[in-house]
C-alpha cells in the first residue's frame, strides 16, 4: 500500500531517466500529476507522449505559477535546487522532493545506501554481488543502472543503492539500514558554492540511518552521530574493534576484520590500493547488513571490476593499459594514480584532461610527481592541468585520444602502465565518459 495520498497534485520537474521512472510510479498509484522540463525536447518526451498521452507536459522555461499549482515538486537530480523558479515555488510553500524520498517511503526491505565522490559504483555493484552470493533477493540501482522507483517490489529482501549528491539534495529522510559516504573530495564545483555545501549534500544520506560505515582515512566521511548508533569503519591501516582493514603476516597482506584475517590481498582480481579500500568498504557494508563472510569473500575472489573504472584493457611489450574514464574528478584520478602507482614497480604514463567542471587541479601535483613518468594532456582544460602540475613531470599535449595512446606507448618502458584517468568530464570531446573509455580501449587494442 503506497503512502501517497491521491487527492494532491504533483509535478515531475525533469524528464530524463529518473523523471520517467517518477511518471511510471505516479501513474501506477493513480496520482494526479503533470510534467515540466527546462529543455524544449527532453530525452523521454516521445516516450511520455506515447505511453501517457493524458499527462500534461510543459517544456522550456519553468513557469512559477504552473509549479505553484502543485503540493509537491519531484525535482530530477540534473536540475539544481537553486534554480530561481524552484526557489520561488518553495518560498510559496510548495514542497521540493525527489525520487529517492519517494522510494524510501515505499521500500519494504532494508536499504544499503552508498555515496562518495569516488568508487560508489564499484562498491555498490560489489555489495549487490555479495548479496546474490548469500542467496538474497536483491535490487541494485539508483544513480547506477536502474532508477530507484523502478526497483520497488514486494519480493525484494535487500536494496543496494548508489546515491549521488544531486539525488541526496532532495532526500529528506532515507532511513537506510546502513549508510556510508565512502570519501569526499572536490566535485561538481560548478553546482556547489564550495566543498562545505557539497559535503552537506552528501551527508543527507545519514538521515534516519540505523548503522553507519566510515572511512578511517577521511574525516569528512564521519557523520555527526547520535549516541549509540552502530558505526563500522574501513581503511588501509590495521583494523581494531568493529573495523575492517589490512594486516600483514609473514610477508603476506590480508583483508582483515578486527583481529581476524579474512583472505590474502593477492586473491583479489581488482588491482591497486584504492580497490583494496573498495573491497574493505563492501565487506563493512555487507557485514552491517547481515551478509555472511563466506559469501562476501567468494564474491571478492571473482569480481573483476567495472568497465571504465581502472579496468585492465591489455598488456603489450610489458606495459599494461588501464581504462579509468569514469574518473571525472580530481579525487577519482588521485585514487587511481596512488592505487596503481603504489602497487607496481614501474611508472605511470597518465592521460588526462577534458572539462574540469571548475575544479582545482593542484591536488594532483604530488602524486603525479611520485608515480608518473609523463602526463599526456588533451581537451579543454589541458592548460589548467599543465599549470597546476608545473615542472613536476614531463608534459605532452595532444589533439585526440588516438594520438594520446600512441604517444603514451612511445613513452612507456616495460613494467610501466598507461592510465587513462582524466580528472575531468568528457563533454568537451565526447558524448560521455563511456564513449571516451570505449574509444581508448579501441585505440589500445589497435596497437600493433
Amino acid at each position: 500500500m503506497s503512502l501517497i495520498a491521491s487527492d494532491h497534485f504533483r509535478i515531475v520537474v525533469g524528464l530524463g531517466k529518473s523523471g520517467m521512472s517518477l511518471v511510471r510510479f505516479l501513474a501506477r498509484q493513480g496520482v494526479s500529476f503533470a510534467v515540466a522540463d527546462t529543455r524544449e525536447n527532453p530525452p523521454e518526451l516521445a516516450t511520455l507522449r506515447r505511453d501517457y498521452p493524458q499527462v500534461e507536459v510543459r517544456c522550456g522555461e519553468l513557469d512559477v505559477e504552473f509549479l505553484c499549482r502543485a503540493d509537491e515538486l519531484y525535482v530530477s537530480p540534473g536540475l539544481a535546487l537553486a534554480t530561481p523558479a524552484l526557489q520561488a515555488a518553495a518560498a510559496r510553500g510548495v514542497k521540493l522532493s525527489g525520487d529517492i524520498d519517494l522510494f524510501a517511503r515505499n521500500a519494504k526491505a532494508p536499504i544499503v545506501a552508498i555515496s562518495g565522490s569516488n568508487a560508489k559504483s564499484t562498491v555498490t555493484t560489489l555489495v549487490g554481488e555479495m548479496a546474490v552470493a548469500a542467496g538474497k533477493r536483491v535490487a541494485v540501482g539508483g544513480n547506477l543502472g536502474t532508477p530507484a522507483l523502478d526497483l520497488l517490489s514486494d519480493d525484494i529482501e535487500l536494496y543496494v543503492m548508489e546515491l549521488s549528491s544531486f539525488q541526496l539534495e532532495t532526500t529528506n529522510h532515507l532511513g537506510a539500514e546502513v549508510a556510508t559516504v565512502l570519501n569526499v573530495s572536490e566535485d561538481h564545483m560548478d553546482r556547489y558554492s564550495g566543498l562545505p555545501a557539497y559535503h552537506l549534500a552528501k551527508h543527507r544520506i545519514f538521515r534516519g540511518a540505523r548503522q553507519v560505515v566510515v572511512n578511517r582515512q577521511d574525516a569528512l566521511t564521519r557523520p555527526l552521530m547520535g549516541e549509540g548508533l552502530p558505526c563500522w569503519t574501513f581503511g588501509l591501516s590495521a583494523p581494531d574493534f568493529k573495523a575492517f582493514g589490512l594486516r600483514e603476516e609473514h610477508g603476506e597482506k590480508y583483508l582483515a576484520f578486527e583481529f581476524q584475517n579474512l583472505m590474502p590481498v593477492r586473491e583479489l582480481k581488482i588491482r591497486g590500493a584504492h580497490n583494496q579500500a573498495n573491497a574493505l568498504a563492501a565487506l563493512a557494508l555487507g557485514h552491517a547488513a547481515g551478509l555472511p563472510f563466506d559469501a562476501m569473500l567468494s564474491s571478492l575472489r571473482t569480481f573483476t571490476g567495472l568497465e571504465h573504472r581502472c579496468q585492465w584493457v591489455r598488456e603489450l611489450d610489458g606495459v599494461s593499459y588501464y581504462n579509468d574514464s569514469k574518473a571525472t574528478n580530481v579525487g577519482a584520478a588521485l585514487a587511481a594514480i596512488d592505487g596503481l602507482g603504489s602497487d607496481m614497480d614501474g611508472k605511470l604514463i597518465l592521460i588526462a584532461g577534458g572539462d574540469g567542471k571548475g575544479a582545482d587541479f593542484s591536488g594532483l601535483r604530488d602524486s603525479v610527481a611520485k608515480h608518473c613518468r609523463a602526463v599526456v594532456l588533451m581537451g579543454r582544460d589541458a592548460d589548467l592541468i599543465a599549470a597546476a602540475l608545473g615542472d613536476s613531470v614531463a608534459q605532452i599535449r595532444v589533439g585526440s585520444l588516438d594520438e594520446a595512446v600512441a604517444r603514451s606507448r612511445s613513452l612507456a618502458y616495460s613494467g610501466d602502465a598507461v592510465l587513462l584517468s582524466p580528472a575531468c568530464a568528457s563533454f568537451d570531446m565526447f558524448k560521455n565518459y563511456e564513449e571516451r573509455g570505449h574509444l581508448f580501449a579501441r585505440a589500445v587494442e589497435a596497437l600493433a
